[in-house]
């Protein structure tokens, strides 16, 4: 089953499915997962205590992703002004996320950084888009 599909068969959509939106829907849904994933291991490592801003950055991204999809994959309606809205929040809480990661040699932040840069990627070319369509 792929999210973008379902997006696309929602009786609202038809002909004005928007694949850079559904795109960016996938990407921070799996992001919400992996970002979330990334702060819990973040606390298992030895220095956990020195992560404490990372791991907060790391959840605040996950949970902005989780915003964004949701609200991105709502199609009933239109609401394009607070999809925006919380995609731009979802940029900015996966750039400082990134930011603190990057400083990290462990493979679950070097993962995250990495769909960090994804989702900011996407949701910066689902908006741009979305400007157009209005």
């Amino acid at each position: 089953m792929s999210i973008k599909e379902m997006i696309q068969d929602h009786p609202h959509v038809g002909d004005d499915y928007n694949s850079e939106l559904g795109e960016a829907v996938k990407h921070a849904m799996y992001a919400a997962a992996i970002i979330n994933s990334c702060a819990d291991a973040c606390l298992a490592e030895e220095n956990a205590g020195e992560r404490a801003e990372c791991i907060r950055r790391c959840l605040d991204a996950s949970d902005a992703c989780t915003a964004f999809y949701r609200m991105g994959s709502r199609r009933t309606g239109q609401n394009v002004i607070a999809i925006r809205a919380m995609g731009l929040a979802t940029i900015v809480a996966c750039e400082q996320c990134h930011a603190l990661c990057s400083m990290h040699d462990d493979r679950h932040c070097k993962r995250c950084t990495q769909m960090c840069e994804e989702v900011i990627r996407d949701v910066k070319a689902a908006l741009g888009r979305m400007k157009t369509e209005d």
